[in-house]
């Protein structure tokens, strides 16, 4: 009898100890961070090459915490890159939008936007995903994500076995699983 009374008591603990680990926290739709304690080789960059200024006067007054002039910028880099102004992103940077955009942004705006839509459809989504669930607690991590849109998620090889057949030209595919 104590035994059991026991394994109540540590069930009781184990549940109400699982409850109180992510409560009022928005669940990331898939954690893609490695938890294997490996070097993430995607995370080492290496620094901008040492370059001399054309005159002393521009280098900036050294500040501790400031950025160094070789430092990676890949926000920066990849809006230049893609034919953007990097300099927008500086802080202090006004947000303006540039005169090459105004047209598409104002056609992708012409029936009015949101500016708290990604706040707005990650909290449509947690509730999507909880109303899916059988319960709202679980002892182990799950991927709730896979789970709830499992009904809504398309078979690539159906999809090609059906183009196929209708006679569409389809590239290669790998073998299915």
């Amino acid at each position: 009898m104590r035994l059991a009374h026991l394994a109540i008591i540590v069930m009781t603990g184990a549940l109400a100890l699982s409850a109180c680990s992510r409560s009022g926290e928005p669940k990331p739709l898939h954690d893609l961070r490695s938890n294997s304690g490996e070097p993430e080789e995607f995370a080492i960059v290496p620094n901008k090459p040492l370059t001399m200024p054309q005159t002393f006067a521009e280098l900036p007054q050294p500040t501790p915490g400031s950025a160094n002039r070789t430092d990676q910028t890949p926000k920066a880099d990849a809006v230049a890159a893609l034919g953007g102004n990097p300099a927008a992103l500086q802080p202090g940077a006004s947000g303006s939008i540039g005169a090459g955009d105004a047209a598409l942004v104002q056609q992708a705006s012409r029936y009015g936007r949101d500016s708290t839509i990604r706040q707005t459809l990650a909290a449509e989504d947690q509730q999507y995903r909880k109303n899916k669930g059988r319960f709202s607690w679980s002892i182990v991590p799950r991927d709730d994500y896979e789970r709830a849109y499992r009904g809504q998620k398309l078979d690539s090889y159906s999809w090609l076995r059906r183009y196929r057949q209708a006679g569409a030209r389809t590239p290669s595919a790998p073998p299915a699983p």
